[in-house]
């Protein structure tokens, strides 16, 4: 266990701080390696709140149109990821890959926010909590981001649905089957 009374702090944050590190390359990785048949669809995770209103209360609630440009963005840190920080394309099938990354990166956003507590094996209970918190501060606003981000594609998509076709989407993620493999 990591002591603080017996250590330098520094070398106790350092230590720490590489393990933040190796838990963020090692969830993105993982998440890397989701095939992307399997982020074609939300989750339990993933799916849309009635609170988050489509996006808007992203927009009304915490101006993130003011915000979400200036934080990085790490979806092509890994030989052929994607990059989120401009859309490529305005194809519904470039639409719809935008979309599932948009949960892949939610998924590793969520998984790095939820590591706090591993680090009960290295340090005391209290400094745990604090990582813990630590944890879901820094990650939250990269996972609205992306909610944020997949409710106006959605919101796009369905509108595209509507013209093209006459009707209206029974849900955000029916247009699922339609993305590329």
């Amino acid at each position: 266990m990591i002591s603080l009374d017996g250590s330098p702090v520094l070398v106790a944050v350092a230590v720490l701080s590489a393990c933040w590190a190796a838990v963020g390359l090692g969830t993105g990785w993982v998440g890397h390696s989701l095939a992307l048949r399997r982020l074609d669809h939300d989750t339990w995770v993933t799916r849309p709140r009635a609170f988050e209103q489509g996006g808007r209360f992203y927009e009304r609630k915490l101006r993130i149109r003011s915000w979400k440009d200036r934080l990085p963005e790490a979806g092509a840190t890994f030989r052929g990821g994607f990059s989120k920080s401009r859309i490529e394309g305005r194809s519904d099938p470039q639409l719809l890959r935008f979309v599932a990354e948009t949960r892949r990166a939610e998924y590793v956003h969520w998984a790095n926010a939820a590591a706090g507590p591993l680090f009960i094996v290295f340090v005391p209970l209290w400094i745990v909590g604090v990582m813990t918190t630590f944890g879901l501060l820094v990650h939250l606003p990269f996972i609205a981001i992306q909610r944020y981000n997949r409710a106006r594609l959605q919101r796009t998509l369905a509108r595209r649905q509507l013209r093209a076709t006459g009707t209206g989407l029974s849900s955000p993620g029916a247009v699922r089957d339609r993305l590329p493999t």
